[in-house]
């Protein structure tokens, strides 16, 4: 009887297990079949447009100051005064150092007096040179007194010159006592303090200026990019003499356009051997100093007219280690990579030359919901 009740009871335990298994199946069931599917990720898209795109090249360069000047103490002396900020910008003219001027002031006094004695000296040796000549035509003194006041008379002419040269000489000596702005620009740092001695034996550097309106760009073109160049002068009409025509564009690191406009200014004569390179040089107007000596710019040089192309915004484009491509999406709204040859880039916009058409819906945003092969929900931008 007991082993009986055993039975029955293990049955029960498992006709209990197996109800309660089967309730859990179905409450599992019923919460997925409720749980709502996901949308498809959204992606904006927009159809190639026609712009005029100017073809270019595009290279690096650096920015060179148009004048750029070391001030030197050109005599001996204490520094007495520096007479400008760090930094700031200064006119022609202005007045920049102070060495110790009074000694050569008193040197420029000191040779001018004795200039006027030596002036003074001549115009009597010359009266008296007059005077023996009339004498020795009346007999009243001899020749050799007459040659004797001559060669006065020539030698005190001379040391007036000396006397105008030496000063000539105190009166530039006592101007580099003043050191003043060569032309318009910028001033770097004073590099000697007031109260030390300069010009001791050597030239000692002060500071340095630079002018940098207008400012110079320099860059090196490869051979191909030097053929392409020249064949658009020759089709606009403008020879070796007239590199001025020639505009040249440049963008600072951070913009994506070109703003600062100029010209070329100078090509070298020959390609270095060594690089295949041949240096070019423009020149850009700079009156907001937004161009700085030594930045690293971007440069690019027209070599066609504008002609119409498929353009798709820049941003648009990716890259891999095969190419350049795009997302388009297509009638079924699923996302397929498509290859894409490139053109010139203006203004932000991205030529195509080969890969898309008009009827195109390519991704211009969104660009991490696209996955080739995957569907997704679509706006158009209408921009």
């Amino acid at each position: 009887m007991v082993i009986e009740m055993n039975r029955k009871s293990k049955y029960v335990v498992i006709a209990v297990i197996v109800i309660v298994l089967f309730l859990i199946y179905k409450i599992i069931s019923h919460f997925e079949n409720k749980t709502p599917s996901l949308p498809p990720p959204t992606v904006i898209v927009k159809k190639p447009i026609l712009l005029p795109i100017t073809d270019y090249v595009t290279l690096t360069g650096n920015t060179v100051a148009y004048n750029s000047v070391d001030l030197v103490a050109r005599v001996e002396g204490y520094l007495q005064s520096v007479e400008f900020t760090d930094g700031s910008f200064v006119k022609k003219g202005k007045e920049l150092f102070v060495i110790e001027p009074e000694p050569y002031l008193e040197k420029l006094k000191a040779a001018e007096a004795t200039n006027d004695a030596q002036k003074a000296a001549y115009q009597y040796a010359k009266a008296e040179y007059a005077r023996q000549q009339q004498m020795y035509k009346q007999n009243a003194t001899s020749l050799n007194n007459v040659q004797k006041w001559e060669a006065k008379r020539d030698e005190t002419q001379a040391e007036v010159a000396k006397g105008v040269a030496d000063v000539a000489i105190a009166a530039i000596n006592y101007s580099y006592t003043h050191v003043l702005a060569p032309f318009d620009g910028r001033i770097g740092r004073h590099l000697v303090d007031p109260g030390n001695l300069v010009g001791n034996g050597k030239a000692t550097d002060l500071a340095t200026i630079e002018q940098i309106d207008p400012i110079y760009v320099y860059f090196n073109l490869n051979e191909l990019d030097l053929f392409k160049i020249r064949t658009a002068a020759k089709k606009a009409g403008i020879n070796a003499n007239e590199i001025n025509k020639v505009p040249v564009y440049v963008a600072l690191q951070n913009e994506n356009d070109f703003p600062h406009q100029g010209h070329l200014d100078f090509v070298n004569t020959g390609l270095n051997a060594s690089t295949g390179t041949i240096e070019f040089r423009g020149i850009l107007e700079n009156k907001d100093f937004a161009l700085l000596p030594g930045l690293f710019v971007k440069v690019r040089i027209p070599i066609s007219n504008p002609v119409p192309e498929l353009t798709v915004p820049d941003t648009a484009v990716l890259y891999d280690q095969i190419g350049s491509y795009v997302f388009l999406v297509d009638k079924n709204n699923v996302v397929q990579l498509t290859r894409v040859e490139l053109g010139a880039i203006e203004q932000g916009s991205r030529a195509i030359l080969k890969g898309l058409n008009t009827n195109d819906n390519v991704v211009v945003e969104g660009l991490q919901n696209a996955t080739p092969g995957n569907t997704v929900t679509v706006k158009v931008n209408a921009i």
